[in-house]
């Protein structure tokens, strides 16, 4: 039973992002291919709420998520985890993994880069146990 957010952030093709009532976005990708601005207006709408609401957390819930394209990848690399416009800040980011296995494979591909970011991920595959870590986190 998926977590409850407390309103919707904004929404396109690529995924709906949301307000988690306990303090964290929700960022969840829809099934299917992806236009890359509809990815990329999906990731800098998250930084733009993380900013506003001064959230360091996210559950990234991937499960639907098609594997991410070469383009994407370097949009998460080069503006995701460096904090994107607007500065750096350390965000935390529960991963719940997709269940499409090449899926899987493009997201292993982009948390082996993490440690260069600001950005530490923690994988999981039940998002129960996604959102009890987040919470606990400071």
């Amino acid at each position: 039973m998926p977590l409850v957010t407390h309103s919707i952030y904004f929404e396109n093709a690529a995924g709906q992002l949301g307000e988690h009532a306990l303090g964290y976005a929700v960022v969840r990708y829809k099934p299917g291919k992806r236009e890359l601005l509809d990815f990329q207006a999906l990731l800098t709408h998250l930084s733009h709420l993380l900013r506003r609401r001064g959230w360091h957390k996210v559950l990234s819930d991937q499960r639907a998520l098609a594997p991410f394209t070469e383009q994407e990848q370097t949009f998460i690399r080069e503006r995701w985890r460096q904090g994107g416009p607007g500065g750096h800040y350390e965000k935390l980011v529960a991963v719940l993994l997709p269940r499409d296995v090449y899926a899987r494979l493009s997201v292993h591909l982009v948390l082996n880069d993490a440690h260069e970011g600001d950005v530490t991920y923690h994988i999981f595959e039940d998002e129960l146990a996604a959102g009890t870590w987040l919470r606990q986190m400071l």
